[in-house]
């Protein structure tokens, strides 16, 4: 995935949906969102979790780390969507979720109106990892619901980085090209 070269050294990116306003994806994820249907990010995750098991990129992924919403957040909305879609693609990739890892310090306003730049300002210092040694030498799949500009997953990911000896790849519901 190109969006992310020269940004974050990475593995390998998938995104399984290509999403566009008023598409059919922006109306599952509006509804995973905002609507409280979390059993959608469980069904998407189960279906990206069986294409990634049969793609030799992703099938040896053994640790996935889902983007992690603020406490403030999560609670207000009940769950992370990300977690939804990992616990989905944990049960076909004999995979184990760790979402504990990669936590929000800070919460911030909401990406969706916000430029690249905006973006990126938004998410650079919000990241923290705990207990990180657990994934040390590990494959690491970040996941997240959609991929805009990438300034959250590249956020996330350099902070994941910083765990000695990982591989890091990158996958997604859906990417929103700009």
């Amino acid at each position: 995935m190109d969006i992310f070269s020269g940004r974050l050294p990475l593995f390998s990116a998938t995104a399984f949906l290509f999403f566009s306003k008023g598409g059919g994806t922006q109306q599952l994820i509006h509804k995973l969102k905002y609507k409280g249907n979390k059993e959608i990010g469980i069904h998407l995750g189960k279906l990206l979790g069986n294409q990634l098991n049969n793609s030799a990129l992703f099938n040896k992924s053994v640790a996935i780390i889902p983007v992690p919403l603020h406490p403030r957040k999560e609670y207000k909305r009940g769950y992370n969507q990300s977690l939804m879609i990992c616990d989905g693609m944990a049960s076909r990739m004999n995979a184990h979720v760790f979402p504990d890892v990669l936590y929000r310090k800070i919460h911030s306003s909401s990406q969706t109106k916000k430029s690249r730049y905006e973006r990126w300002e938004n998410v650079k210092d919000i990241f923290e990892i705990r207990n990180g040694h657990r994934l040390k030498g590990k494959h690491v799949l970040l996941v997240d619901d959609v991929i805009t500009t990438g300034a959250t997953l590249e956020a996330c990911g350099h902070k994941l980085l910083e765990i000695p000896d990982i591989r890091l790849s990158i996958a997604s519901l859906a990417y929103a090209q700009g």
